[in-house]
């Protein structure tokens, strides 16, 4: 098996797709489109309550192909709590972003509606991080290479 995406849950499809594309420079991939009928029925019909099954989903990524960030919101279904998920809670903790300047993008992520959940950058393992919750709460975490070269897991 290879990673293909992981997709993350919005409220806005358009709204998001804008942010994530503007505010984080994601490429979008394939623009938002909606799914209705038998097959996304078939598909995830027995996962969602809402009827007809609906979703609306954008793919972005820095560049086409799998390892790709699938943007989804389903339109039929209830409204979610509006909680924010707990970093322990099983599933899914956040999403990694390598960046250049970890300063000037908490900046402009500061400006576009991003809400840091820390205070500055720390170093680990060979990195500078900080960590924000995007505009619907999803977790991000903000990672500057000591080693450019080298995966950013392993800069030490």
């Amino acid at each position: 098996m290879k990673l293909a995406h992981t997709a993350i849950c919005v409220p806005d499809i358009d709204a998001a797709v804008e942010w994530y594309s503007s505010v984080l420079g994601l490429t979008v991939l394939s623009p938002a489109y909606r799914m209705e009928g038998p097959s996304i029925t078939d598909d995830m019909g027995e996962l969602l309550t809402g009827r007809p099954v609906a979703v609306c989903a954008a793919i972005l990524g820095n560049e086409a192909g799998d390892h790709v960030l699938e943007l989804i919101a389903y339109p039929n279904e209830p409204e979610a709590d509006g909680q924010p998920r707990a970093m322990n809670q099983p599933g899914i903790s956040h999403v990694g972003f390598v960046c250049d300047d970890i300063e000037a993008t908490r900046a402009r992520l500061e400006a576009s509606g991003a809400e840091f959940i820390v205070e500055g950058a720390a170093r680990i393992a060979g990195l500078r991080t900080t960590w924000c919750r995007d505009p619907w709460g999803t977790v991000l975490i903000l990672l500057e290479k000591s080693d450019p070269a080298q995966p950013y897991w392993h800069q030490y």
